[in-house]
């Protein structure tokens, strides 16, 4: 009996590595009408500078991810694309950590894999 316990709390143990979430998530961005530009964005967490359209690499956050924009042509967005929680946290509650170690690292956030950024149509 005490084998048997042995080894499901080796295995209880080892199995939170693996629903962790990487602390960097991919996020496309593109402007709705389809043109050329350039992004700043933010979070508690970090700043990224970038050209759109692109895949941008974000650090996931509990926080919106706040993003600045430029077109080509001059025009500009600003707002933020809201993060939710992912649901490998109820995964992680079920293991030894109770999903505090993805609580404090934010690792069981997500934000969207795709997000279109509304922006005026050209005059």
């Amino acid at each position: 009996m005490k084998k048997i316990l042995s080894i499901a709390l080796i295995i209880a143990t080892t199995g939170c590595a693996t629903i962790t979430n990487d602390a960097m998530t991919p996020v496309a961005l593109s402007f709705s009408d389809g043109s050329n530009g350039y992004c700043k964005l933010q979070n508690k967490r970090g700043a990224w500078d970038m050209k759109i359209p692109t895949t941008a690499s974000i650090r996931r956050s509990d926080d919106p991810l706040k993003y600045d924009c430029q077109t080509a042509d001059g025009r500009e967005a600003f707002g933020s694309i809201p993060s939710t929680v992912g649901a490998k946290i109820v995964a992680s509650a079920v293991f030894i950590d109770f999903g505090i170690t993805d609580a404090i690292t934010d690792k069981h956030r997500e934000y969207p894999a795709n997000y279109v950024i509304p922006i005026a149509a050209a005059e």
